[in-house]
């Protein structure tokens, strides 16, 4: 099932980025993915300013940064820097992998890719435990770690992403007009088989709490 039919929108041609084997490829490196992350969120860096974000250095962050341009995701930005700095700019909003044959095709790149994006999210979530003591009372109660543990088959787990999606779909995106105390918030979905798993690892209920 292609990422057009399981979430409820489709990729915007003049935002986003469609996933073919060369993006792949150049995307199967955690620095990379959070390089364009980080691009994305706080908009356009210098080599020197991300790699002090993300304890590399400048040299290493250059590389990466160049084999992104390479592949079209990030662009020099012309209205800033100068002769002895180089401004970068996220080309895009978000990636779409709508070819799941990909997988098939480039199967390093493909495992890479998703061990980058396993990366990210466990960094996210990783920095928004270790602010946890001075989060703002509200938000630390609306901060969520659940999981649950279901025995779906594979039409089930497809027909429940799709319903997550949908619901997640009725709320604001970051961009829209929002209300003034509305914040940044991640909303990760992890739906994976545990094939070595059984049903007596869990609780009599199946659900999983911190």
């Amino acid at each position: 099932m292609t990422e057009e039919a399981r979430w409820p929108h489709s990729p915007d041609p003049q935002t986003d980025v469609v996933l073919d084997a060369k993006g792949l490829r150049a995307l199967a490196h955690p620095v990379r993915v959070q390089l364009i992350g980080l691009l994305r969120r706080h908009g356009p860096s210098t080599a020197t300013r991300l790699a002090e974000r993300m304890g590399l250095t400048s040299g290493a962050t250059s590389y990466h940064l160049r084999q992104l341009a390479a592949a079209g995701f990030v662009a020099e930005d012309a209205e800033r820097g100068n002769a002895r700095e180089r401004w970068w700019k996220s080309v895009h909003q978000s990636t779409w992998w709508t070819d799941m044959d990909l997988a098939d095709q480039e199967p390093e790149a493909a495992l890479g890719y998703m061990q980058s994006i396993v990366a990210a999210h466990t960094l996210t979530m990783q920095r928004a435990l270790n602010s946890f003591e001075t989060m703002p009372r509200d938000w630390r109660h609306a901060a969520d770690f659940s999981d649950w543990a279901l025995q779906l088959t594979p039409e089930e787990a497809r027909s429940l992403s799709a319903e997550l999606a949908a619901v997640i779909g009725r709320y604001r995106k970051v961009g829209e007009a929002a209300p003034e105390q509305a914040e940044r918030v991640t909303v990760g979905i992890q739906l994976l088989p545990d094939l070595e798993g059984g049903s007596d690892d869990h609780d009599a209920d199946g659900e999983d709490r911190p």
